[in-house]
């Protein structure tokens, strides 16, 4: 499945609720699920993380739903190439 399938799924799935809720709070709900990835990660409990990042994508992709973002056209604009700046693959850019 790419990414453009993931995102009908959701709509498919979570549309109308996603419209009753609101951009602002999906939008929070989303920040609230990347907080649950940190607490995750921090508890170094690699299940959880699994777990938290699907959630991360699905509330993101809801997020785009509502804001009509493809996000597979996005990313592939921004990164398609490579890195944004150097346009290469590894990225050659100078870490500051």
């Amino acid at each position: 499945m790419d990414l453009r399938d993931m995102q009908k799924v959701i709509a498919e799935t979570y549309l109308e609720r996603d419209l009753k809720r609101g951009v602002e709070k999906t939008l929070l709900w989303m920040i609230t699920e990347a907080g649950e990835v940190v607490d995750a990660f921090l508890k170094n409990d690699s299940e959880q993380i699994r777990y938290e990042v699907s959630d991360l994508l699905a509330w993101m992709l809801s997020f785009c739903n509502l804001v009509r973002i493809d996000l597979e056209e996005e990313f592939v604009r921004r990164y398609g190439r490579g890195c944004p700046q150097c346009m290469r693959r590894p990225c050659t850019c100078v870490i500051k």
